[in-house]
């Protein structure tokens, strides 16, 4: 059966099916508003210590960081708009029940309906929020996964994070869910505790039953049930060999990242909040590359303020210490919204308003976001980028707005790094074929393959009919990156990657050949990417590229690279 790999690693073991508790009741007119309040402010507090212990627990098995999210429950539960709006509910006769699943299912539709994976995963805290205080509400034991025997395989419907702060990492060897995605909690948790898992596995709680063995490929995806010998040989092997390359790459942890002739490259990481700064050191990368700013914004009800920004801004700086931060400002729309910013619908949002275009016409978000920047640019290493280049104006535009609260900050006798460096994305076909001009105006590139791959090939990566053109393996796409990282190393100027393909061991040799000076990936990708970097001198680079860009199709710059690789 396939699935989505989330977690890497292979898993063999008996299936334990976590059936959920029904939440049904009927809902009842209550006439003592008072009484049920109160009913409904225990529960809350019940669930809010049981929450508190849950994240205690998390905090030994699974680490600090990660219990935050339990404790984000907790924040979550006690929204003050949440709770007033539960209360007028009961104020009006409603039961606490029906009260406050209407606010949860209110919220939940909300950001069910984003297109980006982060502010949908909110939608699965609320329902997993949801369960917990109606189970309290109704009497309802919690789900316990704590007193699973050795050897097993969680298959459920939905992991949740309080499902998995009950988990002893000892006895679990794979989790296989029905719904889910790489960006949930539940799939992070599980990378931390290094259980293979694969999610969105259609029917899987139909098709599987208790006890019955299962292999879980949280590789490649692939769940298989009642496994012949054969498979269990193959499987095994497969795992040695997964626990062995793992174990290798424990070499490179703390070690320069340079390739096989001595060329030194900066691999730093991707982060998307201020706390991942501390995971990025943590899987040895060298700094950050690309901080996601938009994800604060999509934390909160209304805009943050200056004072919020620079706080969490100041905070990845000072995990980092001396390090490299590189910022990127608000790239909102295309796939991601803030619904209280009141974008308007378009028809085709990735062309659209968003990105540099959306903030240079909101100058209001966008000082106080600079200003924020610059602020805590007085406590560490931080660069600013702007995301989604198009034309040398909106650089021109950028810096000089970023000059002009330079002046006020002086003006206000406030702190900052006046050297600070300001750079772009090349994430366009636009940025590639100008990319000598906008490296006359940059203190660095950064190249979003992600996008880039995306406009270059006119192929949106989430229609399954196009998804065919979606490669960076293209050759109009690998022209176009050569060409960006040419005009950057003509023009003295640093130019890095921060998309999926700084990752990729068939792209590596290609970028040290184009001359790439930095790798930005996700963090536990580092080791790997520093031991491919290792594998390569330039001239054998060259070589590979030489053949590389004389080929004429994807599929046949895949199989050259899948045969010398």
């Amino acid at each position: 059966m396939k699935g989505t790999g989330v977690s890497a690693g292979i898993g063999i073991g008996k299936m334990l099916l976590i059936e959920e508790h029904s939440l049904e009741y009927t809902p009842k007119q209550v006439d003592d508003a008072q009484a049920e309040k109160k009913r409904f402010k225990d529960a809350i507090d019940v669930f809010c210590k049981n929450t508190e212990a849950q994240a205690e627990t998390m905090k030994k098995t699974v680490g600090e960081k990660e219990a935050e999210i339990m404790l984000g429950h907790i924040s979550l539960v006690q929204d003050p708009f949440l709770l007033g709006e539960v209360d007028k509910l009961i104020d009006g006769g409603q039961c606490a029940e029906a009260a406050f699943e209407s606010m949860c299912d209110m919220f939940i539709q909300i950001f069910s309906s984003a297109d980006d994976d982060v502010t949908k995963q909110r939608a699965a805290d609320v329902r997993d929020v949801k369960a917990g205080v109606l189970g309290l509400l109704l009497g309802i034991n919690e789900i316990k996964l704590s007193e699973a025997p050795a050897g097993t395989v969680i298959c459920v419907k939905e992991l949740t994070p309080s499902m998995v702060a009950e988990i002893n990492k000892e006895n679990i060897v794979g989790i296989v869910t029905e719904t889910g995605s790489t960006t949930s909690h539940s799939a992070i948790l599980a990378r931390v505790l290094e259980i293979p898992a694969v999610m969105s596995v259609p029917d899987i709680m139909k098709q599987a039953e208790n006890g019955v063995q299962a292999i879980v490929d949280g590789i490649k995806g692939n769940v298989i049930l009642s496994p012949g010998e054969a498979e269990l040989a193959e499987y095994g092997e497969k795992r040695e060999k997964y626990l062995k390359e793992k174990q290798e790459l424990e070499k490179y942890r703390g070690k320069p990242t340079v390739s096989a002739d001595g060329t030194g490259y900066e691999l730093v990481c991707n982060i998307g909040k201020p706390d991942d700064a501390a995971k990025a050191l943590e899987f040895d990368g060298e700094g950050v590359g690309l901080f996601r700013t938009e994800f604060l914004f999509m934390d909160k009800t209304s805009v943050p303020t200056e004072e919020e920004q620079f706080k969490e801004y100041k905070k990845a700086a000072m995990i980092l210490k001396d390090k490299p931060l590189i910022i990127r400002t608000l790239d909102i729309g295309g796939d991601k919204d803030i619904p209280y910013l009141g974008l308007a619908k378009e028809e085709n949002p990735f062309m659209g308003f968003r990105a540099i275009r959306y903030c240079l016409k909101n100058r209001g978000l966008f000082r106080t976001q600079l200003r924020a920047i610059l602020r805590a640019s007085a406590f560490g290493n931080i660069s600013i980028m702007f995301p989604l280049i198009t034309c040398v104006e909106e650089v021109r535009e950028g810096k000089a707005l970023v000059e002009e609260l330079k002046a006020e900050l002086r003006a206000e006798g406030i702190e900052f790094n006046e050297g600070i460096k300001v750079g772009i994305m090349t994430e366009t076909a636009a940025a590639g074929i100008i990319a000598d001009l906008l490296a006359k105006e940059s203190d660095f590139f950064s190249i979003g393959t992600n996008d880039l791959t995306g406009y270059t090939m006119a192929a949106d990566r989430g229609n399954s009919d196009v998804s065919y053109l979606y490669s960076a393996l293209q050759p109009s796409v690998l022209r176009m990156i050569r060409a960006i990282i040419t005009a950057a190393r003509e023009n003295n100027i640093p130019v890095g990657m921060c998309g999926e393909a700084a990752a990729d061991p068939m792209m590596i040799p290609l970028l040290i050949s184009f001359g790439l000076t930095e790798f930005s990936v996700s963090a536990p990708s580092v080791l790997k990417v520093r031991k491919c970097i290792s594998c390569w001198t330039k001239e054998k680079a060259d070589e590979i590229a030489e053949k590389v860009m004389a080929l004429e199709t994807a599929e046949d710059v895949k199989e050259y690279l899948s045969s010398v690789i």
